[in-house]
């Protein structure tokens, strides 16, 4: 059942409004998006753009840094003029980025070497399987386990269970600095510098006077070690990647700098960088220990809040720095499923219709799929089943199939994966869970949201602005400089749309479900000679 809400009303003149606005930026993996706000968090002007995604070989994904560059500079520009503002009248600037993405760059010349490489890149998947089987990670994970059973410290615990994946940073980049000629020689040179995308728009925005990333992006690179709070030499050491091309770790919500004037001929100031999923997380005000963040995008994050605590999971919840302001630092457990919006977008490209929206009209016309059944694996599948060699798939076709039973069967891939994910979360993250919040254009898909609440048997909540990284990175700013006073002011400020409470008991699902998780099964090891 969805319960719809009232609009928040009107801010009440209690005090002065803060002069000047906010941006909020957001470089996804599919759009690119810039938010002006004012103080009441409304939106007074935006602007997108398309980020294209180029596949130079089977199960490479890159974007074209300077492209990227203009998309990023216009759509500020853009939103600016949209509001109806001047430039001068931006007091701060947060920018959130989709995480794990990374460029090696020339240091005295600020030229990049190679095009980015996206999180959903699989070139280094033989790298991933040798060190994740090898004889040396063996070694640690067991020596680590006997610590862990003698000294009871978390930190031992973590990396005995620690598994590379293909997502993280750390074996992509080992996999450039093996390849790549020109990267070896800088390196050897001390001439080159590695950034995540928040770092090297920074180089760009301050023309190279500003070097930095923050906690939340480093903590998702799996090149950080979040119990002591910097890089990690083990790691760095292993795999032969050298610290000093590593940029330093600043607080979430800090000073970074500002724009270089003759960008947008006024210099706005840097408060703000965060990692996509944290951001969103922020944005949501998920600032409670057990308060969950489920984003549909690109791909789907589900996000847990553990407090100061840090968890690491057998199967596939892996802890990460939320945010850290000042000595306050939150930690997530996170998990994800790489196809959501990707399959979408797909699916419409194939012309099984026109525009997302109508999905789920679609959807609803039928009573089922009529046993078809679908696999959203095009960058393999994540947790809990984590084989990066798993194919997409329609199982169960019949001539009696049509584009409604595989619309319909895509919209229920997308439930029965959120189901996993939860059920994972449950199992392995003890922390009983407050709230469920969704956020990302999949969520804009009420059959999506009805089927995941009946499935996880839980409350879910769709904000009006679903464009929660933009929102947390321009609440992380406006904290930063003072535009809005402290969290309690953002929970205020925080406006739901509609609550989707369970209609049925999971089980009506269950014999559909049991299909789904057979056609996944069969799906997986396929590209086993990848």
């Amino acid at each position: 059942m969805e319960r719809w809400l009232r609009q928040r009303p009107e801010r009440s003149a209690a005090g002065p409004t803060p002069a000047g606005f906010v941006l909020g930026l957001d470089v996804g993996s599919s759009v690119i998006r810039c938010h002006v706000y004012d103080h009441a968090t409304l939106i007074r002007g935006s602007s997108a753009q398309k980020v294209e995604s180029l596949y130079p070989q089977a199960g490479w994904v890159e974007i074209d840094p300077d492209a990227l560059w203009l998309q990023f500079v216009t759509v500020i520009k853009e939103s600016v003029r949209v509001a109806g503002i001047e430039m001068n009248q931006i007091v701060g600037l947060g920018i959130s980025t989709q995480r794990a993405t990374f460029i090696t760059w020339n240091k005295k010349t600020g030229n990049h070497f190679h095009n980015f490489i996206s999180w959903q890149d699989l070139r280094a998947v033989e790298l991933v399987k040798s060190w994740n089987n090898s004889l040396i990670m063996k070694l640690l994970q067991n020596s680590c386990r006997v610590l862990h059973f003698f000294t009871r410290n978390k930190r031992f615990l973590a990396v005995s269970l620690f598994n590379f994946t293909n997502q993280h940073v750390s074996l992509r980049l080992a996999w450039i600095l093996q390849n790549l000629v020109e990267v070896q020689k800088a390196v050897e040179e001390d001439n080159c510098c590695f950034g995540t995308l928040d770092t090297w728009l920074l180089h760009k925005l301050t023309k190279g006077s500003e070097f930095a990333t923050d906690f939340s992006n480093a903590s998702a690179t799996g090149l950080f070690d979040p119990y002591k709070m910097h890089w990690s030499g083990l790691l760095a050491s292993l795999l032969s990647i050298p610290l000093s091309i590593l940029p330093p770790v600043k607080d979430t919500s800090h000073n970074f700098g500002s724009v270089d004037e003759e960008i947008f001929g006024v210099p706005i100031p840097i408060v703000a960088m965060v990692a996509d999923q944290q951001s969103a997380m922020f944005g949501e005000c998920c600032f409670h220990a057990g308060d969950v963040k489920l984003t549909m995008g690109t791909g789907t994050f589900l996000d847990i809040n553990t407090g100061n605590n840090l968890q690491h999971t057998i199967r596939g919840f892996y802890p990460l720095i939320g945010w850290k302001i000042g000595q306050e630092v939150v930690c997530l457990a996170e998990s994800n499923a790489g196809d959501t919006g990707t399959i979408i977008k797909w699916a419409q490209e194939l012309d099984l219709f026109t525009d997302a929206a109508e999905t789920e009209k679609m959807a609803k016309s039928l009573e089922d799929s009529e046993g078809v059944c679908f696999v959203p694996s095009f960058s393999g599948l994540q947790a809990p089943l984590n084989d990066p060699c798993a194919c997409a798939s329609f199982m169960g076709l019949k001539p009696s199939t049509n584009k409604y039973h595989l619309v319909r069967a895509i919209l229920e891939s997308i439930a029965f994966r959120n189901k996993q994910l939860y059920e994972l979360m449950q199992k392995e993250i003890h922390i009983p869970v407050t709230k469920v919040r969704a956020d990302g254009g999949v969520c804009k898909n009420n059959f999506v949201m009805q089927m995941t609440s009946d499935l996880i048997n839980a409350n879910i909540e769709r904000p009006v602005n679903i464009d929660m990284s933009c929102l947390g990175a321009a609440s992380l700013a406006g904290l930063a400089i003072g535009f809005w006073t402290d969290k309690e002011e953002l929970k205020k400020l925080r406006q739901s749309e509609v609550v989707f409470e369970p209609q049925k008991k999971w089980q009506e699902y269950e014999m559909s479900m049991e299909n789904w998780v057979k056609a996944v099964k069969r799906s997986m090891n396929w590209y086993n000679k990848m």
